[in-house]
């Protein structure tokens, strides 16, 4: 387990060597986001009183709208509205949670994030969390919505970054203040992500108990390329429900 409140150097790389171990025996990239959060759920933990530090936990994903199935599209459109969404337009998709409701450990129980929308820089600036995630990662929301092919090597290959809002309540980055924040006493949103080989952004938020500083969140940073390292050999096998069920082998 690791103390959030002493998280150190030597918990960093415990940590990052489960995380790039994930993709063992997985057979699709929810498989190992499940695996992601489930373990920073579980080991995460307050130092002062061995509680679970973290609330929850969420691994999100960019993903064309064309690919999603029907649940998401049609989340997507509600979403929209009355505009039509292009079949290439990015989606901020939950792939995976793990939290302390029952509800909170599936993404297909999700009311509000189960595949947000990205058709424009407009409308992610009305999403803080989101736009901020973004800023925080290095990166320009043009980048996400219309990955430019020609600089996609150079920033698949440099960005590993952080996201923290150290004190949570009453930040307008964590809008959720009076139904999430105040009732599960959130203290510390922070999170770690990167880009893909497809130029799809992948992050993993988690929302904390117990109060993180901008230094601890910094030892985060190596955990985006230890989970980038599992998820990679899945870009093109996402979600769980693609997958053909598995047969038994028979001996001949």
């Amino acid at each position: 387990m690791y103390d959030i409140r002493r998280f150190n150097l030597s918990d960093m790389t415990a940590c990052g060597a489960v995380l790039r171990k994930l993709a063992a025996n997985a057979r699709s990239m929810e498989d190992v986001a499940n695996k992601a959060v489930r373990h920073l759920y579980d080991e995460m933990v307050d130092g002062a009183t061995g509680q679970r530090a973290m609330s929850q936990v969420r691994f999100f994903k960019t993903h064309p709208y064309k690919n999603l199935d029907e649940e998401l599209r049609l989340f997507c459109n509600g979403v929209l509205g009355d505009t039509r969404a292009p079949a290439d337009m990015k989606c901020l998709t939950l792939l995976a949670s793990a939290g302390e409701e029952p509800e909170w450990n599936s993404r297909h129980n999700s009311k509000g994030h189960k595949a947000i929308p990205l058709p424009s820089e407009e409308l992610i600036l009305q999403f803080p969390m989101i736009s901020n995630l973004v800023k925080q990662l290095g990166l320009e929301i043009n980048s996400i919505i219309s990955p430019d092919p020609s600089c996609l090597s150079d920033i698949e290959q440099t960005t590993y970054n952080v996201f923290c809002v150290p004190e949570t309540p009453g930040s307008p980055y964590v809008p959720a203040q009076d139904d999430f924040v105040i009732p599960y006493d959130i203290k510390s949103t922070v999170g770690f992500g990167g880009i893909l080989p497809s130029g799809n952004l992948y992050a993993i938020i988690m929302f904390s108990k117990v109060p993180i500083s901008r230094e601890t969140a910094e030892l985060l940073k190596p955990l985006a390329l230890a989970v980038k390292v599992s998820v990679l050999p899945f870009e093109h096998t996402v979600f769980q429900e693609n997958l053909e069920p598995c047969r038994p082998h028979h001996a001949t």
